[in-house]
């Protein structure tokens, strides 16, 4: 099958196309047959060939923190199921994407929904958890119709049910559908909201999802981009993707930029390869023709508006402080972090 990249919608040359390769590619579509043809399901083959123990290993030894908003590393959150637990433990796909301005996720259930199974798959193998969840806001009903196909084409070629591949391991995945709330972002709502009880966040301590979660079990949340870099940690080797981009926040990341920009969209970059300026003028093509750029939000609505017209205090790795322009902060957790 030759798939090649369409007229005018190449990636930036300063992208690197991992988790959003299959996005807009000629040739390409939704089906198995498809992802199977561009080898898909062959990181899943191959961590079914390793203890559940060894996954979490490499996906600690990634370094991969959650690419929802916390930024916590995944593998160790995995570890924080109890050890000597009793109780089904349960995986938790966030595809609620409720942040005004984000729309990277969906893309991928749209148009790689195989890839964002065969993550969980790989991610429930590791923890334990033989029943999985995909938590979907009710707005996005296309995201909807190609997920359930691709849960149906993949229980049929065995990468989803009993036994799956003839590991003796077994697994369902269903999907969930909310009704549009946006606190169900937050895990703890989301829970509740999946479990058909009111959507409030619970109280940590003691309810942190990965003790007491889902039905009072042990629960993983994850969000949808996390889940699929999984994929790529089992591929890549968890040494080698923790070398790759920020020391502390390795791998890529997509960054959704919409307003007023030249070329709004999504785009995948190595973390820490690009600074705020790079990104908005080299990438994105500047400000559109009139405008200027005076403030970003890089988060969510609850992240703090950054003015471009200051600088910010920073930590240098020597322990001294200095001052550095919005446009100079680098494209990494901890550096945008600390702002």
């Amino acid at each position: 099958m030759s798939i090649t990249y369409l007229p005018g919608k190449e990636p930036h040359p300063r992208e690197t196309r991992r988790i959003l390769k299959n996005i807009n590619r000629e040739g390409w579509n939704t089906s198995i047959d498809c992802y199977l043809a561009d080898s898909g399901y062959e990181e899943l083959k191959k961590a079914l060939g390793m203890e559940p123990k060894a996954v979490i290993d490499e996906v600690k030894k990634s370094g991969l923190r959650g690419r929802g908003g916390a930024g916590f590393p995944t593998g160790v959150k995995w570890t924080f199921i109890p050890p000597n637990n009793t109780k089904p433990v349960y995986l938790v796909c966030n595809c609620d994407e409720s942040e005004p301005g984000t729309f990277k996720d969906r893309y991928i259930v749209h148009q790689d929904p195989h890839q964002l199974i065969e993550g969980m798959v790989i991610s429930s193998y590791a923890v334990g958890a033989h029943l999985a969840y995909i938590y979907m806001r009710e707005e996005f009903p296309i995201a909807a119709e190609t997920m359930l196909k691709a849960l149906q084409e993949a229980r049929e070629r065995g990468f989803l049910g009993k036994n799956i591949l003839g590991s003796g391991y077994d697994l369902e995945i269903h999907l969930h559908r909310g009704a549009g709330a946006y606190i169900c972002g937050e895990e703890t709502a989301l829970l509740n909201s999946l479990e058909g009880v009111r959507p409030y966040p619970r109280i940590k301590p003691p309810y942190f999802p990965a003790a007491i979660g889902l039905y009072g079990c042990p629960t993983i949340v994850n969000n949808v981009e996390s889940l699929c870099q999984v994929k790529h940690v089992i591929a890549m080797g968890g040494e080698a993707y923790g070398q790759e981009g920020a020391k502390r926040s390795p791998g890529t990341r997509i960054i959704g930029v919409s307003g007023d920009v030249q070329r709004p969209g999504y785009y995948e970059i190595v973390s820490g390869s690009m600074t705020f300026g790079e990104l908005l003028y080299d990438v994105c093509g500047g400000p559109r023709e009139g405008r200027e750029f005076k403030a970003v939000i890089p988060g969510g609505s609850s992240s703090k508006v950054m003015r471009t017209d200051v600088e910010y205090k920073t930590r240098n790795p020597d322990g001294t402080t200095g001052k550095i322009s919005f446009f100079d902060i680098p494209l990494d957790l901890d550096s945008i972090a600390q702002y």
